[in-house]
This record gives structure tokens, C-alpha cells and sequence, in this order.
């Protein structure tokens, strides 16, 4: 049979630089955004602040039972309530960061945003995973042993030797509930070495994306003789085509070999700042991009023009930089819509929370989100992590919209968010003198069909940081 080239059409989906830039805009939080723009618009010239926004993304509205209509088009302000709306007692919306019955009034622009750690990150998506009591038991002690960097450098037999007697497990169940982390957002995290790590982010790329395969058999091994050897080397070594080699180790080299570093790590004095607006008008629940997300960057028209009359290295300078700055535009476009795609969601899941509160808050996983929008999970995880929405009960992150739930003796479901409000407001209403005790909590929560156990309680409460009963009892 004699070799022959043959032409066929086809369809591949390829990890391109722009989709890469896209990714990492969508997983910054409002302050890291605005940071980021601040550079592009000092290192590419073609780029240049607008003075007034440009609007992306239409807002949208629901009932809380359909997806609603679309909003008016226009600018923010056309159909944005009034300051006195926000909250019920007059204040202006600026002033709260928290439920409308807080009692902290420092304003916004003082208040300091709770960092997210790696650690947290992990756990809240632990406990919204579809899993047992005991592999959720198992995670914790997982997750616990996840350092920054988002590696497990601690032995599986040694995360054994360290669980409660009442949780012994062998290394096979320990593998089992650690590669359903290693699912978890950031992509990479739970991985034992750097080359679990590369080879866990190879796996979420298309299987047709160039050098996919070959730089999951290079991070199996021989990517650690990489540095002393170089590409050619190593491509002479394993008998590989240069140009495949190259394109494999490049590949490789858009990894991200720190994945737990990217979460977690906004400064101490980074401030609140909403990614989303919501409000209620004439019934609806409508959503829309609150101004400080909105593009307010633009293409410098200057300099495009000077483009059409460039030439040689002035021409291939500014026409580089012109695609990075479609790039960026790009991006940021497809940022916000991702941004509204999942917020609508969550205000048609939730519209009882935003309603009433954190005991009208139904349990809602991402997987549930993810299903319903045609995102990936990751990519729900990316879209709400340190992101935050302006409501009429204040500014809360979109991750207190998310809750894990427990079934109820009528048949249908509690989330913990819910139980937690409820357990607050026993709290609150009960004698000071004969404070209830985490069992009487169970019992009375049973008799209204949520049935908790008392370690359960006891959990909640101290997650709300409530003292026991003990430390509870007023005297006179």
C-alpha cells in the first residue's frame, strides 16, 4: 500500500489562548477584575478607559417560577429602584452589607470582604455533593490535609491513622471519596504530585484539543527530565516528532501547576464590591451587572486608525496588540453574560429567599444550577466564587443562595441554611433562665417534621457561633 495524503473535514474544539483568558476572568473576584483592566490598559495602548459604561447585558426579570421576560433595554439607571427602596427602613442600599436587619451600619466602602481560604472553597462544595454522612466525614479530614498550594502531601494511610475510631476506613475508600474532591473546583486541587496535577487538568480539556494525549503520557514521567534534556532532548529521547513534542510541553506550560494559590488569595483589606444587582419591580425579581461590571474600557480609535497606515514593525506591533485588546473585550463580554445566565437562575431557585430570608432558603446544589443553565459544574463554581449581589435584604455573596438539605417527615426537603435560621430564632425566643439544650432543639425541630439529630444541632449551632446551653443560662 503506498502513503497518500487524503484531505477530510472536521470539527475540533481546541484550549485557545482567548478561551484560557476567558476562563480566568470569570473566577476573578470584582476588586481582582478591576485590577486586572488597570493593567491591560497600561500595557496595551490600543486600549483606553470610556468614560461611561457600556452595557453587555440586558437585565433580566422573574417570578420566581419561569425565566421571566427581558427587562427593558437601556442604561442601569432607567429601571433600578430608588436608594429608599433597598431597605425598609429608609437607609440608602450603600449602607449595608449584610441582612436588612443588621445591626452593623458601617458603611460599605469600610466594611472588609471575608476571604475565601482554599480550604473553604473545598468544604462548601464538599457538603452540596451528592455524598454519605461518612464520605462527607472523610472529605473533611481530606480537605484538611489539602495544603495551599491545592496538594495532598500527607500519605493516605496517615489521613486513616488520624480518623476517629468510629470512621475507620481503608485507603481504597479514602481513594474513593478523594477523587470526587479532585473534581472540585479549582481544577487540579487534591492531586498527590505535579504530575497528577497536570494530567487532572488534561482531563477537562476536549479530548481533540492538539497534544492532549501526548502531554498526559509526558506528565506521567518524563516531563521531570524536561529541564535538563529540553524539548528536542526529550523528543529524540521517547523516538517523538519535534513538532508534536513542542506542542504537547506548550500545552502543558498553560497549566496551572498551583492550583489552590488562585483561591483565597485576595488581600485582607479587599472591599465588598457587587457583581450583580438584583430588585424587585412590579412583582418580578429582575437581575442585571452592576456598574463596576460593566466594560468600561474600550479600543483606542486613535491608534486603530493609525493601523491602517502602518508599516513593517509598526504595523506587527500594533496588530498584536489590537487582537489582545478584541481579546480582553471578548472576554469580559462573556463573563457577563455568564454572570447573568447563572444569577437568573439563582433568583428563579430563590426567589422565597430573597423574599423572606434565610428560612425560606430551599436547597440548591450546583449541580442543579449547572444542569439548568448548560454550564459545567466548575464553571458555576468559577462564576459565583467571591462574587456578590446587591439585593433588598444587602450585599451577599451568591454562594449564600447555595445550600445542602435534609428531608423533612411531610416528604420534602430543609436546607441547612434554613435549619440554622430556625435554630437561631428557638434560640432567641427561649427562657435565659432554662436555655434549651441541642436535644430539646432536635425534639422541637422533629415536631415540626424536621427531624435533626442532636450532633447535628450542636453542629449548626456552633457554626453560628452560639454558646451551649451552658453557657447560655442568665441569672436574675
Amino acid at each position: 500500500m503506498k502513503p497518500r495524503l487524503q484531505a477530510a473535514l472536521g470539527q475540533q474544539l481546541v484550549m485557545t489562548p482567548q478561551l484560557r483568558q476567558a476562563i480566568r476572568l470569570l473566577q476573578l473576584s470584582a476588586v481582582e477584575l478591576e485590577a486586572e483592566l488597570a493593567a491591560a490598559v497600561e500595557s496595551n495602548p490600543l486600549l483606553d478607559w470610556t468614560e461611561t459604561a457600556i452595557s453587555v447585558t440586558n437585565g433580566s426579570a422573574t417570578n420566581g417560577e419561569s425565566s421571566g421576560e427581558s427587562a427593558t433595554n437601556g442604561a442601569e439607571p432607567e429601571h433600578l429602584p430608588p436608594e429608599a427602596e433597598w431597605n425598609t427602613d429608609g437607609e440608602p442600599w450603600y449602607e449595608r452589607v449584610g441582612p436588612a436587619d443588621s445591626d452593623d451600619d458601617t458603611p460599605i466602602a469600610e466594611q472588609v470582604a471575608e476571604s475565601d481560604t482554599l480550604h473553604d472553597h473545598l468544604l462548601w462544595q464538599l457538603h452540596l455533593s451528592p455524598l454519605s454522612s461518612r464520605d462527607r466525614s472523610i472529605g473533611v479530614a481530606l480537605i484538611e490535609s489539602i495544603d495551599d498550594d491545592g496538594y495532598l502531601r500527607e500519605p493516605l494511610d496517615a489521613i486513616a491513622a488520624s480518623l476517629e475510631s468510629s470512621l475507620e476506613c481503608s485507603q481504597d475508600e479514602l481513594t474513593t471519596v478523594l477523587h470526587q474532591i479532585q473534581q472540585f473546583d479549582p481544577v487540579g486541587v487534591g492531586a498527590r504530585t505535579l504530575g497528577e496535577c497536570l494530567r487532572l487538568q488534561l482531563a477537562q480539556l476536549p479530548p481533540e484539543t492538539p497534544g492532549r494525549a501526548l502531554a498526559h503520557q509526558l506528565a506521567n514521567g518524563p516531563l521531570e527530565r524536561l529541564p535538563r534534556v529540553g524539548v528536542a532532548g526529550l523528543a529524540a529521547e521517547l523516538k517523538l516528532d519535534l513538532a508534536e513534542a513542542e506542542t504537547a510541553v506548550q500545552l502543558l506550560r498553560s497549566l496551572d501547576p498551583r492550583p489552590g494559590a488562585q483561591i483565597g488569595a485576595i488581600a485582607s483589606d479587599t472591599y465588598v464590591a457587587p457583581d450583580v444587582v438584583i430588585w424587585r419591580q412590579h412583582g418580578l425579581w429582575r437581575v442585571a451587572l452592576a456598574d463596576g461590571m460593566r466594560p468600561r474600557i474600550s479600543i483606542h480609535r486613535g491608534y486603530e486608525n493609525m493601523l491602517r497606515h502602518a508599516r513593517g514593525t509598526d504595523a506587527s506591533y500594533l496588530r498584536g496588540h489590537l487582537q489582545e485588546a478584541r481579546w480582553l473585550l471578548k472576554s469580559l463580554e462573556a463573563r457577563g453574560e455568564t454572570l447573568i445566565k447563572v444569577a437568573r437562575c439563582l433568583i428563579k431557585q430563590q426567589a422565597a429567599f430573597l423574599e423572606f430570608g434565610d428560612s425560606a432558603l430551599r436547597p440548591l446544589t450546583l449541580r442543579e444550577v449547572a444542569a439548568e443553565v448548560g454550564l459545567h459544574e466548575s464553571t458555576v463554581s468559577r462564576a459565583i466564587a467571591r462574587k456578590y449581589a446587591r439585593t433588598p435584604r444587602g450585599t451577599v455573596p451568591l454562594r449564600a443562595f447555595f445550600a445542602s438539605g435534609i428531608e423533612t417527615g411531610t416528604g420534602g426537603e430543609a436546607s441547612s441554611t434554613a435549619i440554622q435560621a430556625m435554630i437561631r430564632r428557638l434560640i432567641e425566643a427561649e427562657n435565659p433562665r432554662k436555655p434549651l439544650s441541642d436535644a430539646r432543639l432536635a425534639e422541637t425541630l422533629k415536631a415540626t417534621g424536621v427531624p435533626v439529630a442532636r450532633r447535628t444541632v450542636a453542629k449548626y449551632r456552633e457554626a453560628m457561633s452560639i454558646p451551649s446551653s451552658q453557657d447560655r443560662v442568665r441569672i436574675g
